[in-house]
């Protein structure tokens, strides 16, 4: 939101109260209070009105400190609040003298200045990240009389922001206005369903504002040289998190928010779906899958779209039974035939449905204040929405599912979550305006819990469209409605890229567009990328997936991409891991591998996916693709050809091909199976070194295996931390020859 109408003024109807200067400083169990007057105190006449504005500094863990803004303190805390993660004690030091008042958590200061202008200093390493200066914190009300806290962070020369959710616009936030706010929009606005107030940069920090509800982010936009954030509220809460690296940021972010959970290997092979609003029954289910498997195209999971239930009853929960007479019979079928199934839900339940009555009559629907039902007219005829605030109506609504994973359902498609009205009364007395954005992380925490409980920590993922900060840890979550076009696939990568900056390990997309039917030559170029995401799902609107569709072509191109992500198996199942364990994400835009070049700052139609795979998708039909290489000599996987960088390539690639490049010195595990994605990664895995250094030593995870590789001139040599397991070998030690010169190296098993 802007207040300002230019440099001088304020806009009008707007008025604003600044910082002036500290009249006082209270420490108090490793925190400090600051009551700042927005006025200079000259005389005692000047202390006798406000407003003043309290600072507490606090920190919950290293390297992050905390910023509490209040103005009033009489109102009531009706929530939700962020679940921050609880973190071991952190003891921040503070000290002040006459000049400064300072707390220091880990390697990061907050250093406000008790004498001259207003100011409040971010320190680390020796240098300063970010500041709030004179005029940038401040008690703002708009023309309608609207209270707002809002706070100005310095942006240095040179300084790129990223994050804030899934957005589709530029990945470089500067210069545009985001409001943290869900919508459901697609994928060619300013709108989204994933919408995280914390943002990083490349100048060693990021900032998380701890408020659910509506954030107005203007990322030097009204001041073009500040990040700016503002919330309608009396309290606002921000954290500066010290990095210094994105990753580190990345870390310490989950770290207090949450890391995600683990996705099972399963997951990760292809996804095929009945699309949406197509007709289909047990027969064309079954020639879907008859069909894939006689074309040799590996699959994992079938997933049911809307219409497993009838029309006007979503969400009943209950087969149509006249196109599904026999759904545990047919359930059966698919599981034997080595599937996992997948069935659409939301969280809306329609007037026709037999559970709007029975919902009602308990409670469990949301309520208007007059105590009606909140009812309308879009998506479903009168549908009204579970209130998940309530802990009866949380447990009423995974009963449901609890009889679907009883049938054999294996995991749920949580789709929507974001048309969430204001004109309600929620059980637990929740602010409509702060659950508006926050219902997505109840409704897909209610799903993902009756998963952990029923199939297992091991087992559990969804597949979810809405989310905000906390909901990384209930994966996977996929871009939304996207067009069958070659912008649009940009625009669902920029999104992806985006949201795995935002805290989110993994991503996926509708491989070929959701809305219109992709043509061949787009359906082609999509699969290459969409398998070389984290997860791959064949899914449409009005028409079908299937590849044979299209042309004979396409069945050659999804096979192929598919064998290849396969038998990369080992090496992304622990850039799974790492995305469970540290919060680095599966897909990492180049900044986050590479924030010491600036070539990488602004690239988004490139990405590296792990730490050792750089992947360029095509974006048009001819197959002309332009893409940067960072430093050092790269290898492309699927031809050995290798390219040396810093410097921009142009390549032409048919669709049987794509910019895949190694980086230098890596070693990828190669799987031995290319039929599906949960077997022994380790059991006869290939090393594969490129360019590793003479006498560099290389430590390669596969699962529970660990591999040492280490080159000697021309020789290869590896050690296994399970000898009689993975090659089978006695002495756990294997080594091999190569032509000298050779940048390639293969460890292959006996």
């Amino acid at each position: 939101m802007k207040f300002t109408d230019g440099y001088w003024l304020l806009r009008e109807g707007v008025t604003a109260a600044h910082p002036a200067e500290v009249l006082d400083v209270i420490e108090q169990n490793g925190a400090l209070e600051i009551h700042a007057p927005t006025r200079p105190i000259r005389s005692r006449g000047d202390l006798m009105t406000g407003p003043v504005l309290t600072i507490r500094a606090h920190s919950p863990m290293p390297d992050v400190i905390g910023l509490t803004l209040t103005h009033f303190t009489g109102g009531t805390s009706q929530g939700p609040e962020f679940e921050l993660a609880e973190q071991e004690a952190t003891t921040p030091h503070t000290s002040y003298d006459p000049e400064h008042a300072t707390l220091t958590s880990g390697a990061l200061s907050v250093r406000f200045a008790r004498t001259g202008p207003w100011r409040v200093d971010f320190v680390a390493d020796g240098r300063t990240l970010t500041s709030s200066g004179p005029k940038s914190m401040g008690i703002m009300r708009d023309a309608t009389g609207a209270h707002h806290l809002r706070e100005q962070l310095d942006l240095r020369v040179g300084t790129s922001v990223y994050g804030l959710g899934e957005r589709f616009g530029p990945l470089v936030r500067n210069g545009q206005v985001v409001d943290i706010w869900q919508s459901d929009g697609g994928t060619c606005s300013e709108q989204a369903y994933k919408n995280v107030p914390f943002f990083l940069t490349d100048a060693g920090y990021g900032v998380f504002v701890d408020h659910p509800g509506k954030v107005s982010f203007e990322v030097a936009s009204e001041v073009v040289s500040r990040a700016q954030f503002s919330a309608e509220t009396q309290e606002l809460t921000y954290y500066v998190i010290h990095g210094p690296t994105p990753k580190d940021i990345l870390r310490k972010y989950t770290a207090l928010t949450g890391r995600p959970a683990l996705p099972p290997a399963w997951s990760f092979g292809l996804w095929l779906s009945t699309s949406f609003t197509t007709s289909y029954d047990e027969e064309t289910v079954t020639s879907f899958v008859d069909g894939m498997r006689e074309r040799e195209l590996p699959f994992s999971v079938f997933h049911f779209d809307c219409f497993w239930m009838r029309e006007f009853h979503w969400c009943d929960f209950r087969w149509d039974p006249r196109v599904f007479p026999d759904p545990e019979g047919m359930l059966a079928r698919l599981k034997a035939k080595g599937l996992r199934v997948s069935v659409w839900i939301n969280p809306y339940i329609a007037q026709r449905s037999s559970l709007f009555e029975e919902g009602r009559a308990l409670g469990h629907l949301l309520r208007r204040p007059d105590g009606s039902v909140w009812q309308w007219d879009m998506w479903q005829p009168g549908m009204a929405l579970v209130d998940f605030t309530s802990p009866a109506a949380r447990d009423w609504y995974a009963s449901k599912l609890e009889a679907l994973l009883a049938q054999g359902v294996d995991c749920f498609k949580t789709d929507f979550g974001e048309r969430v009205p204001l004109d309600v009364a929620w059980s637990d007395g929740s602010d409509p305006e702060r659950m508006h954005n926050y219902y997505t992380y109840l409704y897909n925490r209610t799903v993902f819990d009756v998963l952990r409980k029923h199939r297992g920590e091991e087992e559990a993922v969804v597949f979810g469209r809405s989310a905000t900060t906390g909901s990384q840890q209930f994966p996977v979550h996929w871009g939304g409605d996207c067009e069958a076009t070659y912008e649009s696939m940009a625009e669902s990568l920029r999104g992806g890229l985006s949201l795995g900056l935002s805290g989110f390990g993994y991503w996926s997309h509708d491989i070929g567009g959701f809305e219109g039917t992709p043509s061949p030559a787009l359906f082609k170029r999509w699969l290459a990328f969409g398998l070389l995401s984290s997860h791959s799902r064949l899914h449409g609107s009005s028409t079908y997936r299937v590849p044979w569709l299209f042309d004979e072509e396409s069945v050659a191109v999804a096979r192929h991409f598919t064998h290849l992500k396969l038998r990369l198996m080992p090496y992304l199942y622990e850039a799974a891991r790492t995305a469970h364990t540290e919060g680095v994400p599966m897909m990492r835009a180049m900044v986050l591998e590479f924030p010491d070049d600036p070539g990488c700052a602004h690239l988004e139609r490139q990405y590296m996916l792990g730490p050792d795979l750089l992947v360029a998708p095509v974006f048009s039909d001819e197959g002309e693709v332009t893409y940067y290489v960072p430093e050092g000599t790269w290898t492309h996987y699927l031809t050995g050809r290798t390219v040396t960088g810093p410097r921009w390539v142009r390549e032409h690639h048919d669709v049987l091909s794509v910019p895949l490049l190694v980086r230098p010195g890596a070693v990828i595990p190669v799987g031995a199976v290319a039929d599906r994605p949960d077997y022994d990664h380790a059991h006869g895995v290939t090393l594969r070194a490129y360019g590793l250094e003479e006498g560099k030593r290389r430590v390669v995870r596969v699962g529970e295996v660990a591999f040492t590789v280490v080159r000697e001139g021309d020789t290869l040599r590896a050690s296994c931390s399970d000898p009689a397991g993975p090659w089978g070998l006695a002495a756990g030690e294997r080594e091999v020859r190569a032509p000298a010169g050779t940048g390639l190296l293969t460890l292959e098993p006996a």
